[in-house]
């Protein structure tokens, strides 16, 4: 539990580093609580481009912090744990985008989702989130679209634009993936009538059994919108706390599967390794070589614009 002790010297230390913290909605709840900004990858990427604060302390993993470096390289960022990583992130080749550009030529774009290296980023067209995949793919010119790194959201999205021959790269999220079929039922059947609110990135046996697909937010406001008292949630469990805050005193209840979805990177996130981060200065991202920069933060900067239509 935060004490009043607490609050008060990260509320300190973030005046005298003239910092903002941004904290994702997987990061441990105690962490969201101390955070000036709570939100999913597109929402804090977008946002962090607009504050005045030289220090913008990232709560988060890898991939987020070095995309705020990317969009603002001229401010301090800093992670609380510089080890917290995505195995996602990693999971596409150069070959495999080298070859669709051989195959499909100026008739090919490649999207890739932020949830990747800033390396495979430089190698895209344009980045992605999970809240804006589906409008960004569909306003994409090209008919063909090599989606990387994860396979289970680059199907969602192929299923919601037809009109795009939309190519899988064979990546994934672990801990989505994972989310047991077998679980959800389960509920479904302990609970008759609970929607069902999935992320895109599970599996496809799970989000056969979804009445909805969406991001991170999109769960949220969906859950806060509906008139249901229970609610299945099959998303990372770190949610939870955000679920709650919003629906405070609806009665609502949120039902995780019973291999509660943890990311063991995101749990990295500490209040101690939060704190220390504010107080030492610890963790501070760098930019890549220029050219990974300068390609990475095109396709980051064309999400934005394409993003906000």
């Amino acid at each position: 539990m935060l004490t009043d002790e607490l609050r008060a010297e990260v509320a300190r230390l973030k005046r005298e580093r003239d910092a903002v913290v941004l904290a994702h909605y997987y990061v441990p709840t105690e962490v969201q609580e101390l955070a000036d900004h709570v939100g999913d990858s597109f929402a804090l990427a977008r946002l962090a481009t607009t504050l005045p604060a030289s220090t913008l302390v990232f709560a988060g993993v890898s991939f987020m912090a070095e995309s705020a470096k990317l969009l603002s390289p001229e401010r301090a960022v800093l992670m609380p744990d510089p080890t917290a990583d995505c195995p996602m992130a990693h999971m596409v080749r150069r070959s495999t985008v080298e070859a669709a550009r051989e195959r499909y030529g100026d008739d090919l774009a490649v999207a890739c989702y932020v949830n990747s290296t800033a390396e495979a980023k430089s190698w895209s067209d344009v980045c992605v989130t999970s809240s804006n995949a589906v409008r960004i793919v569909s306003a994409l010119p090209q008919r063909n679209v090599l989606f990387v790194p994860d396979r289970h959201l680059g199907a969602y999205v192929a299923s919601q634009v037809a009109e795009k021959n939309v190519i899988l790269n064979d990546g994934f999220c672990p801990i989505h993936r994972d989310i047991s079929a077998a679980e959800v039922s389960a509920l479904k059947e302990e609970l008759p009538g609970a929607p069902v609110l999935a992320h895109p990135e599970c599996g496809p046996e799970a989000m056969a059994l979804a009445d909805f697909a969406g991001s991170t937010s999109q769960i949220i406001d969906a859950a806060a919108a509906s008139d249901a008292r229970d609610l299945i949630i099959l998303t990372v469990d770190g949610v939870r706390g955000e679920l709650e805050r919003r629906c405070a005193g609806s009665g609502k209840r949120f039902h995780f599967p019973a291999t509660r979805p943890v990311c063991p990177d995101m749990a990295r996130i500490t209040v101690d390794r939060l704190v220390a981060c504010l107080r030492d200065g610890t963790g501070e991202v760098g930019l890549p070589e220029p050219a990974v920069a300068d390609g990475a933060r095109r396709a980051l900067r064309r999400m934005l614009e394409l993003g906000a239509r």
